[in-house]
């Protein structure tokens, strides 16, 4: 009968301790993906500032295109419209960039350190606490087969 309880007791320890296990060596791969989402992020303004420099540039020449006489007043007018199609592209990238680090980036940072801490007060609880389980149940069978053993005479 001890056998079989501490077979028992011995699986639901080995699966806690694989979960815990699985838990922490998740780890790496988390910081990975918020490493790789920062520089994600940090191209995308880049980018941004780059886009709004060459938009401000090309604004000019539309502008230019729009104030001289002739045919190219129409020209001008076409390329201050797409410039502005450009500059809603630019405004939807710069919220993109904005929502990643808002939305994804810094809660996932802020998370894994309580995660941390979270799976090393659990593996520690679990260890205590198994323990004394473990403890109980043998002293409460050996108790058991002692009684049992009376019980006979």
């Amino acid at each position: 009968m001890e056998a079989v309880i501490e077979k028992e007791c011995s699986a639901l320890g080995g699966l806690f301790q694989t979960i815990i296990s699985d838990m922490k060596g998740s780890y790496p791969v988390w910081e990975d993906f918020i490493n790789k989402a920062g520089k994600l992020q940090s191209q995308l303004r880049t980018t941004v500032v780059a886009a709004a420099a060459f938009l401000d540039a090309f604004q000019k020449v539309a502008d230019m295109a729009t104030n001289t006489r002739g045919g190219t007043r129409e020209i001008g007018s076409a390329l201050t419209r797409m410039c502005m199609r450009h500059r809603s592209i630019e405004t939807k990238l710069r919220q993109f960039s904005s929502a990643l680090i808002d939305c994804l980036i810094n809660p996932l940072q802020e998370q894994m350190e309580e995660w941390k801490k979270v799976a090393n007060q659990l593996d520690k609880d679990h260890a205590k606490e198994y323990k004394k389980a473990r403890q109980e149940i043998k002293k409460k069978s050996s108790d058991t087969l002692k009684l049992q053993k009376k019980a006979k005479k």
